[in-house]
């Protein structure tokens, strides 16, 4: 087959699936807006069994981790990671566009989605995560990750790849690059209000009382409006699917189960040089895809200079900028998958279990 011929056997495979998505999708909306709240998962449930996925639960010391099994169980798969408030959901229209003969685990992280909550008592904290990733490979037996996320799951990856490269085969990261570097003169303030609000949501939470709850359409609404519509109206409900709950107080309401400690927690706030030394241990292969029309969350000149240093100590790295908002693999899938899939054809190497 030539490169040309492959290429339009892609391009036509993709369409082929966006066509099937986008039906999906319609249904979705259409019975979103009738306030058929389990109606609307019936059918993220139908995505997923058009697709062969496969729910499985990892033993955690706190309880357990959720995740998505896409793909031949027998194949290594690539590990992804959500972003902040997000959960595995977000990875459920990209993944149908990658190639089939590969494997995805798609994790809820703690707190997040179908995982359990961390003991009551703390914080959460970007570093506890990376002791996810070393159950995962516990768990299977795996001497290697190979790592996609989104956000706050890109950064994730991106610290566990640049402290153990010897452990990650290759790293995908969506637009969020590193750890961002805050305002100084900010961060005493910022910790000063966020350490309160987490305690109480501590308390809360201990109190077992049920959260405010809201018609189905609402909470399309909010997780459209609170993701500044990154996440369109349509895709929602693959995000809604694994963070609501129907009320047992109020019928045809429905709240959001991720736990509130999580809109408090405070990023790592150390210095852009700590981050430029990790750059430099990140020598495998690496794709990097930024949204044209996502805040970088930073100082944009901290991004060039983390670009830069990667650069010149990694001839396997890729940066692709991609005419998009921050959900762009959940949204707009197909902007993202062909460049996806080209670094996986060149880099990806199969695993068995």
């Amino acid at each position: 087959m030539t490169k040309l011929h492959g290429t339009v056997l892609v391009k036509s495979l993709i369409g082929t699936l966006l066509t099937r998505e986008n039906d999906i999708l319609q249904r979705i909306a259409i019975l979103g807006a009738r306030r058929t709240h389990h109606k609307a998962h019936d059918l993220v449930e139908e995505h997923d069994r058009q697709h062969d996925v496969e729910e499985v639960r990892i033993p955690v010391p706190y309880g357990e981790i959720a995740g998505k099994w896409w793909g031949p169980r027998n194949v290594r798969p690539i590990v992804t990671l959500h972003g902040w408030q997000d959960n595995a959901g977000t990875f459920d229209r990209l993944i149908p566009l990658l190639p089939k003969h590969m494997s995805f685990l798609s994790l809820d992280l703690p707190g997040h989605g179908l995982s359990s909550r961390i003991p009551d008592g703390m914080m959460y904290n970007t570093l506890d995560n990376m002791f996810v990733l070393f159950h995962v490979m516990r768990e299977y037996r795996w001497k290697k990750l190979s790592l996609m996320g989104h956000s706050m799951g890109s950064i994730l990856s991106f610290l566990f790849t640049s402290t153990f490269p010897d452990k990650v085969d290759l790293y995908i990261g969506i637009d969020a690059l590193k750890p961002h570097i805050a305002d100084a003169s900010k961060f005493p303030g910022r910790l000063e209000k966020r350490l309160p609000q987490a305690l109480l949501a501590d308390i809360r939470n201990r109190e077992k009382s049920e959260p405010p709850s809201y018609p189905y359409e609402e909470l399309i609404e909010r997780l459209h409006l609170g993701t500044n519509k990154s996440v369109s109206r349509e895709a929602a409900p693959f995000l809604l699917y694994r963070n609501t709950r129907k009320s047992t107080l109020h019928p045809d309401r429905y709240y959001f189960t991720r736990d509130s400690r999580l809109k408090h927690s405070v990023g790592l706030g150390w210095d852009q040089a700590i981050n430029l030394e990790f750059a430099k241990r990140v020598v495998l292969p690496y794709l990097f895809i930024k949204a044209k029309h996502s805040p970088y969350y930073e100082d944009r000149k901290y991004f060039d200079e983390f670009v830069d240093v990667v650069r010149q100590n990694n001839p396997q790295f890729e940066l692709e900028f991609i005419d998009s908002t921050h959900h762009l693999h959940l949204t707009e899938p197909e902007k993202v998958a062909p460049i996806i899939n080209r670094f996986l054809q060149k880099h990806w190497k199969e695993e068995n279990m």
